[in-house]
C-alpha cells in the first residue's frame, strides 16, 4: 500500500477580526506619511525628509533630551504625541512655516482641514483607541498642559538644527530673519524648553549674524 509522502492540508478559513481589520487599516494608511515631503532637509542637505522621517527624529529627540524636560512632564507621553502630531497631513500636506504661505500654518482653513483629518485618520482604529489616539492629538494641537508644550518645542527645535547642519536650509529658501526666527520658533521652543533654546539660539543666531 502506498503511503502518501505529504498529508494534505485543509484550507486555512480565513480570521475574522474586526479589531484587527482596523487597527491594520489604521496602521496601512499611516504608511502614507512617508510619502509627504516636508521643506526641512536631512541634516546633510541631500534630500527633503518626509513627515514619516520627521516624527521618528521628533520621538529620539524626546527620548535623548528628556533631561531636558519640566519636572511632571511625562516623556512616554511626549513620544506618543509626536508619533501622531503629524499624521493629519496625509490629507493636508505640510505648510512650511516659514514659507510665503506659512501664515496658513495656524489659519481657522488650516485648522479645520486638519481636524477633518484627524476624524477620518483616527477613526479607522478601534473606538477605545481612536478615541485615546484623538485626544493626544487634540491635547498636542491645544499645546497646554506640560507634556503638549514640551512636544511643541521639540516639533520647533529639530528643523532649526537641520538648518544648521544643511548649511541655511529653509531659511535661505524662504530668506528667512533672525526676528523672524524667534517670533515663528524661538519663542514655542522657549516657552517649554528654555535651557535647549539658550543652546540653539547661541549657534542660530551667529549664522544670521553677518
Amino acid at each position: 500500500m502506498d503511503i502518501p509522502l505529504t498529508t494534505p492540508v485543509p484550507p486555512v478559513q480565513p480570521a475574522t477580526d474586526p479589531r484587527l481589520d482596523a487597527q491594520f487599516a489604521f496602521l496601512n494608511e499611516a504608511d502614507r506619511l512617508k510619502s509627504v515631503l516636508r521643506a526641512t532637509t536631512l541634516c546633510d542637505g541631500s534630500r527633503r525628509e518626509n513627515s514619516g522621517e520627521h516624527s521618528w527624529h521628533l520621538a529620539l529627540y524626546a527620548m535623548v533630551l528628556a533631561d531636558q524636560a519640566p519636572v511632571g512632564v511625562e516623556i512616554d507621553r511626549v513620544i506618543r504625541m509626536l508619533l501622531l502630531h503629524d499624521l493629519v497631513e496625509i490629507d493636508t500636506g505640510d505648510v512650511p512655516i516659514h514659507s510665503a504661505n506659512g501664515a496658513a500654518h495656524a489659519s481657522t482653513d488650516t485648522v479645520l482641514a486638519e481636524q477633518r483629518a484627524a476624524d477620518r485618520i483616527f477613526g479607522l482604529l478601534p473606538p477605545d483607541q481612536a478615541l485615546a489616539f484623538r485626544a493626544l492629538w487634540d491635547e498636542f494641537e491645544a499645546a497646554e498642559t506640560p507634556d503638549a508644550v514640551f512636544a511643541k518645542s521639540l516639533d520647533r527645535v529639530q528643523p532649526v538644527l537641520a538648518n544648521l547642519q544643511s548649511g541655511g536650509g529653509t531659511w535661505t529658501t524662504y530668506n528667512v530673519t533672525w526676528d523672524q526666527l524667534v517670533a515663528r520658533v524661538g519663542q514655542k521652543i522657549a516657552r517649554g524648553a528654555p535651557a535647549i533654546w539658550a543652546w540653539v539660539s547661541q549657534k542660530a543666531k551667529a549664522w544670521f549674524t553677518p
